[in-house]
């Protein structure tokens, strides 16, 4: 390739259309290099502090970021902690509940045996108490009607208190130990 200068005034041929002449190209670089230096000392330090400032704020945004999630996730494991201690605080309070309901079931059913039986015993006493009243009303009616039955048939006026007494009273052994005898003899069977 050749490049030659043009002269004022001279077109230029061939390839040397596409060069610029050399005071084109001195001419265009100094303005070039003005343009340089300003960006290079004001322009590219000022784009560079915006860019630093802003990736310092996105680092930060970051970090943050970060640390609100690794705080979620403590919160979140928290929650799952204080949530299954709950779960298994419930189940042992259904548990101590449910053992403490068959405690007191068993307790009122014993009471209620207890209360059966006393009932019974003193049922047992009252029937007793009655039979003997009533077997001491029988003997002394008993005995009344039997003295007058006697006096009528025999004729004789048996008054005498303690004779007619002890007869009575041999009268109803007699008469208890024969219904003692039959008693045993029918569960013998």
């Amino acid at each position: 390739m050749i490049i030659s200068s043009h002269a004022e005034g001279e077109v230029p041929e061939g390839i040397a259309i596409f060069f610029p002449a050399v005071y084109d190209i001195i001419w265009s670089l100094v303005p070039f290099a003005l343009i340089m230096v300003f960006f290079w000392k004001f322009v590219i330090p000022r784009v560079n502090t915006i860019l630093d400032d802003r990736a310092a704020v996105i680092e930060g945004g970051i970090a943050k970021a970060e640390s609100v999630q690794a705080e979620a996730a403590a919160a979140l494991d928290e929650y799952n902690t204080q949530l299954a201690e709950g779960r298994a605080e419930a189940a042992k309070i259904r548990e101590q509940a449910r053992v403490e309901g068959q405690q007191i079931l068993a307790e009122l059913k014993e009471q209620a045996a207890n209360e059966a039986a006393r009932i019974t015993a003193n049922a047992h006493v009252q029937i007793e108490a009655e039979r003997q009243a009533a077997l001491v009303s029988l003997r002394a009616e008993i005995g009344s009607l039997a003295i007058d039955l006697a006096s009528g048939v025999i004729g004789e006026n048996l008054s005498d208190d303690a004779k007619s007494t002890a007869m009575v009273d041999r009268f109803l052994a007699e008469l208890e130990a024969s219904d003692s005898a039959t008693a045993s003899e029918n569960t013998g069977r």
